[in-house]
């Protein structure tokens, strides 16, 4: 049985590669989790980050609207190299871009997203927002408002939501439930605030999960509790 059936899943670029570089190794292992998902019946939109390819806040002395730019660009390459590898596992998807760029992809509209998800594709979000001082996971949260997502999914390098770095910290505190104001108010690093607020104004569950363990998708969007879910009910 299926808790969410159309999904907003965010991929930060680590998930697909590294080192500046596509891992078609990575992106392989990423599109079967996918179409497990498609087998499921699960609609999934899913945002690719760029940063094994570029990472706009470590440009240096670059104007910041360049290098966020080139990082919605570096969304784009993800995006193809992951829709090559759905198709290879006879997953129909299309690409929609927030960058116009028609001999590439498609342009991205909530329309056309939706008209997909309800024909049975896989559909991948590229460029971002297409707006400069805007992270991927607020691109994230901004598609699953517009597709009508059940849930916005966060496949993270941690396992869950923490206090604190529990890379740093050993005394860091594991949260497996966290309302929308106790992220905000505790400035926990979930994903960014804009993300959080705009999830909370429109109702959206968030789970943030490792993205290394290959069954946690499924896990979550079959009801188990896995990571931190982010939501509007206090315990």
């Amino acid at each position: 049985m299926l808790k969410y059936k159309r999904v907003s899943l965010k991929l930060s670029g680590e998930a697909l590669g590294g080192d500046e570089t596509v891992d078609f190794t990575k992106v392989g292992a990423v599109a079967r989790q996918v179409a497990a998902l498609h087998a499921l019946g699960v609609q999934a939109g899913i945002t690719l980050g760029g940063g094994n390819i570029w990472r706009g806040r470590s440009s240096g002395d670059m104007e910041r609207n360049r290098a966020d730019h080139m990082g919605m660009l570096a969304t784009v390459i993800n995006s193809l190299a992951l829709q090559d590898a759905l198709e290879h596992l006879g997953v129909p998807s299309v690409v929609l871009t927030s960058v116009d760029m028609p001999r590439i992809a498609d342009g991205y509209s909530s329309r056309a997203a939706r008209a997909a998800l309800a024909a049975g594709q896989a559909v991948i979000f590229a460029g971002g927002s297409g707006l400069p001082f805007v992270s991927t996971d607020t691109a994230a949260a901004l598609k699953a408002a517009e597709i009508g997502a059940d849930a916005m999914l966060l496949a993270k390098n941690v396992d869950a939501v923490y206090s604190a770095d529990p890379n740093v910290d050993p005394n860091a505190k594991r949260y497996s439930h966290l309302t929308y104001d106790e992220v905000i108010e505790q400035n926990l690093q979930a994903t960014d605030m804009t993300a959080i607020a705009l999830c909370r104004e429109r109702n959206i569950p968030i789970v943030a999960f490792a993205m290394a363990d290959a069954q946690n998708i499924l896990r979550v969007v079959q009801g188990e509790s896995v990571g931190t879910l982010i939501d509007g009910i206090r315990a």
